[in-house]
């Protein structure tokens, strides 16, 4: 999986976009979950726009569901490239079973 090297304003990274597909933000909040060490530290729901924080192996990630994707970012963008890669595959596999069905 190619990651992105996107940088923001904030100095974050959005290092992978995911189709959303038939996937709401809620299930991906307990997704998290199932990383294990990972947990959310936010959900802001919203109609057009959500937005999920979670904290996973000292760093800090978001993820955003805008035009059709979620758009995941890294806090830090120095963040280890394993460690995105290894997000983006838990992520990546989840959302591309449960749209497959």
């Amino acid at each position: 999986m190619n990651l992105l090297n996107d940088i923001m304003h904030d100095g974050s990274r959005n290092f992978v976009l995911l189709p959303v597909g038939k996937i709401s933000p809620i299930k991906l909040v307990f997704r998290i979950f199932t990383l294990r060490g990972a947990y959310p530290t936010g959900y802001i729901p919203s109609f057009n726009e959500s937005w999920i924080d979670f904290r996973y192996k000292g760093q800090k990630f978001s993820i955003n569901n805008q035009y059709g994707d979620y758009w995941f970012f890294a806090k830090n963008s120095e963040c280890p490239e394993s460690l995105l890669k290894e997000i983006s595959v838990h992520f990546a596999k989840f959302l591309n079973e449960t749209n497959s069905k």
